[in-house]
C-alpha cells in the first residue's frame, strides 16, 4: 500500500506539473501523458486495489467481520464516487494541474495513515491481528 500511495503522489504531481507548464502543447506530450497514465494505473492495479481488498477482510475481529466489511466497503464504494464526481467540479474550478496535485495530497495523507495507524499484517494469522488490533500482545 505504501508503493501504491508514493508511486501515484509522484505520478499525480508530475502530471500537475506538465499541466502546469502547458506541455500538452509539446510534440512529445501525448507519449508522455500516455506513459503517465499508464503508470498511475499500473501502480494502482498492482497496489492499492487489491491490497485494499485484502485489508479490509483482514482488519476487523472475527466476531464482527460481516458487518464491519459490509460498512467498510460501503463507504469504499462512496469514496470511489466522490472521487469520481469530484473530479470534472475541481477540474474546472481549481484548474486541471492542481486537481491532480490536490489528488497528490489526498495520497500524502494516505501514505501517513498507513505509515502510523496501520497495523503489519504479513505474516500474521487472523487471531494474531485481533489480539494486536483489540490491545492485547
Amino acid at each position: 500500500m505504501l508503493f501504491g500511495f508514493a508511486g501515484l503522489t509522484v505520478i499525480y504531481i508530475v502530471i500537475g506539473y506538465c499541466y502546469h507548464l502547458k506541455a500538452a502543447g509539446i510534440a512529445v506530450a501525448p507519449v508522455l501523458f500516455l506513459t503517465l497514465v499508464l503508470a498511475a494505473i499500473s501502480v494502482y492495479s498492482m497496489s492499492l486495489a487489491p491490497v485494499t481488498w485484502v485489508l479490509i477482510s483482514e482488519i476487523f475481529p472475527n466476531r464482527i467481520r460481516g458487518t464491519a466489511m459490509s460498512i467498510a466497503v460501503g463507504f469504499l464504494w462512496i469514496a470511489c464516487f466522490i472521487l469520481t464526481y469530484a473530479f470534472p467540479i475541481l477540474k474546472t474550478r481549481l484548474g486541471v494541474a492542481a486537481t491532480f496535485w490536490v489528488y497528490a495530497g489526498v495520497c500524502v495523507a494516505g501514505t501517513l495513515g498507513i505509515l502510523f495507524f496501520l497495523p503489519e499484517t504479513k505474516g500474521k494469522s487472523l487471531e494474531e491481528l485481533e489480539r494486536q488490533l483489540m490491545g492485547g500482545k
